[in-house]
């Protein structure tokens, strides 16, 4: 951890993959009012009510988790930064989580009545099954040691966020929600960067530790892993099994389980959740060509999707 104050010297290489990141990050801002979610209106109202509900509350919470990222996630991971530069690209991170959850607002006002969305704010506030996810992570932003706080922070954007991640690239696989699925894949590809820089940041540090030390954190990680996915696959029981498509999403999600694991340097854990057992239209919905409303020159809802576009085997790394 840095003990006093110094300038950085953005002119001296003290890791390589700060400069790195830093320059992707930077490049791919971008802003969510750039991205009509307005036009989706005509897909929306061909929904039917269930359908409606179900893209409501993954938007809700998403909400609600991307607010933990921005407001506790990312200020306790800049205690214990290796770098100065990390620092900087903890901010970067630490300024689009709020634009992360700044989108997911967009989304609903976009598409609904006030009273609609009064509804859904007040359910993500109070459902069990977020409220616990939510309390979990943040009890180890609060209390965890370094590590500790780098595996919640790439179980939530790595695993947590999927579940809900689904329901718009599936129906922009069948051809609807394009816009509201931009937006998405916007914040995909934002968080592969945040996944493998973390999981990169978290690998230094724990091979520097004993053997001793390196079984203990496994033996808190992993139950942790478990926990948190006993209520991530029951809250995608709950959610999409009103539209018959629960078990593919749990099977998204123990692939993101296993990118996460991947990330931090670990095999994979969960079997029969490989690429080629992802649901294929939610493939068709990351790999549709993104529309480019060039807003900013080169700067528009598909410019520089990046990696996670692709779902590749490689598909979070650099």
């Amino acid at each position: 951890m840095i003990s006093k104050h110094k300038v950085i010297n953005w002119n001296k290489i003290e890791d390589e993959l700060d400069d790195y990141v830093w320059d992707k990050a930077t490049s791919q801002f971008w802003l969510d009012t750039r991205v009509p979610v307005s036009n989706d209106l005509a897909d929306w109202r061909e929904l039917s009510s269930v359908e409606q509900d179900v893209i409501k509350k993954v938007v809700g919470g998403l909400a609600l988790l991307d607010t933990l990222q921005s407001e506790e996630g990312v200020n306790a991971m800049r205690e214990d930064v290796r770098t100065h530069k990390e620092a900087a690209v903890l901010n970067n991170f630490l300024f689009m989580e709020s634009i992360h959850a700044k989108s997911y607002g967009t989304i609903l006002t976009s598409l609904n009545s006030i009273k609609s969305i009064s509804e859904i704010y007040d359910w993500m506030n109070n459902d069990e099954r977020m409220q616990y996810k939510a309390k979990r992570i943040n009890d180890i932003y609060k209390t965890g040691n370094g590590l500790q706080k780098k595996i919640a922070s790439i179980f939530l954007e790595g695993i947590l966020y999927y579940s809900n991640f689904f329901a718009p690239l599936w129906y922009r696989g069948s051809n609807k929600l394009a816009n509201l699925a931009e937006l998405i894949k916007l914040i995909i590809r934002d968080e592969s960067v945040h996944g493998t820089y973390l999981g990169y940041k978290f690998q230094l540090t724990y091979n520097e530790l004993p053997e001793e030390e390196q079984k203990k954190l496994l033996d808190w990680m992993y139950p942790l892993l478990e926990d948190l996915m006993e209520n991530e696959l029951a809250y995608t029981e709950e959610i999409y099994s009103q539209i018959g498509i629960a078990e593919d999403v749990k099977t998204f999600v123990r692939y993101n389980a296993n990118k996460s694991l991947q990330n931090m340097g670990f095999p994979a854990y969960y079997e029969h959740a490989d690429l080629d057992d992802v649901n294929p239209i939610v493939m068709n919905g990351i790999s549709i060509e993104t529309s480019n409303h060039d807003f900013f020159s080169q700067v528009g809802a598909g410019y520089l999707m990046g990696n996670a576009e692709s779902m590749a085997d490689e598909d979070y790394d650099f």
